[in-house]
């Protein structure tokens, strides 16, 4: 029971459904929840981080406001693609009608999909391209604009810095389409008086904490002057940040994603910093709420969404505290995140589980 989703494949009982829908019974049903009944599961390439786990409990929330869904099952790919496609070949042979698929491994679980889609399935990849095309591969992909996210932070950043300055710009692995397309989002909102420090695209971090308190760590030394670092994952900050302490300088402005741990820190930290502002986008846990949707509207014959894209909504504003100020919960985890529909009380039982 210590980790619930990351033990594999986790199984609602038809007593454990019932006791989860026991509210849905009372409230308004969705338009996408329809008559059919039907079971679905969702799949992670890899679940065993926090962001995960709460995306994953957000995920089992959405579906269970559909009365119809008798069955929720969830599957950890644990970062090995042939699991991962495993699973997916899994679920659809012990009879799951529609799989909502984070696929990590991208266009390598596409063959998967398209032999499950074509068996009869409902198949909904999201997030993350998998290649291939809707209805021809799987059901719909269901994206995030993340260039949206990066026209934000270069509004912002124009706003507090309209004479220019200089950014420094981490993202994930090398190469990633999340970083490029943030990047494009920058640019189309950033002039030549915004010079980036970091290496083309980006600077390298996997977003792992402690690869990106050596990348910083080395961008600090060698740049005298840095106004603004804009990272895609805050909460991977929170432990390179005070370096800039020990180079007896400001930590500067952060164009970010939320996190619990990242906005105590800012609260803790900012009368130190006089540069330190801090902006953030939603993480985006409730992309797979939007997938969950489409999936649930297709196999129970219920309306289908408008969109199918998710557009992270602007979270945190330590400037003008629009639409809301610097969020902090020391009573919960530091890994969880305010921005996300799922109560913070219900992500912190996900994540300690």
């Amino acid at each position: 029971m210590k980790r619930l989703f990351r033990s594999g494949v986790m199984a609602l009982t038809a007593a454990a459904v019932a006791l989860a829908f026991s509210s849905t019974a009372r409230a308004e049903v969705p338009s996408w929840c329809g008559p059919k009944k039907a079971t679905l599961a969702l799949l992670d390439g890899f679940g065993g981080n926090s962001w995960r786990l709460v995306t994953a409990a957000s995920g089992k929330q959405e579906a269970s406001l559909c009365p119809s869904i008798t069955r929720f099952e969830y599957a950890d790919g644990q970062g090995n693609t042939q699991k991962a496609i495993s699973d997916i070949k899994s679920m659809a042979a012990r009879g799951i009608d529609a799989l909502v698929v984070f696929g990590d491994a991208g266009p390598a679980v596409l063959p998967a999909l398209t032999e499950v889609y074509k068996a009869g399935k409902v198949v909904v990849p999201y997030r993350v391209d998998v290649g291939g095309k809707a209805g021809r591969n799987y059901t719909v992909f269901i994206g995030s604009s993340f260039k949206n996210d990066g026209e934000n932070w270069g509004k912002w950043i124009k706003a507090i810095l309209p004479n220019g300055g200089n950014l420094l710009f981490l993202s994930g692995p090398a190469g990633n389409s999340q970083g490029l397309d943030e990047l494009a989002g920058l640019k189309s909102v950033l002039d030549d008086k915004y010079k980036f420090l970091n290496p083309a695209p980006f600077d390298v971090t996997n977003w792992d904490p402690s690869l990106t308190q050596q990348v910083l760590t080395a961008e600090i030394a060698k740049n005298p002057k840095i106004d603004v670092i804009v990272s895609d994952f805050g909460p991977s900050l929170v432990g390179a940040l005070p370096v800039f302490k020990k180079f007896n300088r400001s930590i500067p402005a952060l164009a970010t994603s939320d996190g619990n741990s990242l906005g105590c820190f800012w609260i803790d930290n900012h009368k130190e910093n006089p540069d330190f502002k801090l902006f953030t986008v939603a993480t985006g846990n409730d992309n797979v709420r939007l997938a969950i949707d489409w999936a649930v509207a297709e196999v129970t014959g219920g309306k289908l969404p408008s969109e199918q894209i998710f557009k992270a909504p602007v979270f945190e504003n330590s400037v003008t505290g629009q639409p809301h100020p610097v969020q902090c919960r020391r009573d919960l985890p530091g890994a969880i995140y305010l921005s996300a529909k799922l109560s913070p009380e219900e992500q912190a039982k996900a994540v300690n589980k």
